[in-house]
């Protein structure tokens, strides 16, 4: 069976933040995801895209605290029941 646009693009999303939660430094990541957000701004241009803001958005979240719980909470099925 193969896979649709969006199963590819969750896996992608995934392999990618595992790699940057793993070998970029805390500060540096603040960094990457302001770089993103930025470069998401012009994403009219050519190579830049609007989809940098919200992979920029993620990158900052993996250093907040806060997020991390929750996200730790949702992964091991102790979230809130929705």
């Amino acid at each position: 069976m193969t896979e649709t646009w969006k199963e590819k693009g969750e896996r992608t999303y995934r392999t990618w933040m595992r790699w940057i939660r793993t070998n970029v430094r805390p500060g540096l990541r603040s960094l990457l995801g302001v770089l993103l957000i930025v470069g998401g701004i012009f994403g009219f241009l050519p190579v830049l895209g609007f989809w940098m803001v919200p992979l920029g958005v993620a990158v900052i979240l993996l250093d907040v605290r806060v997020f991390r719980r929750w996200r730790r909470r949702k992964l091991n099925g102790r979230g809130t029941a929705d």
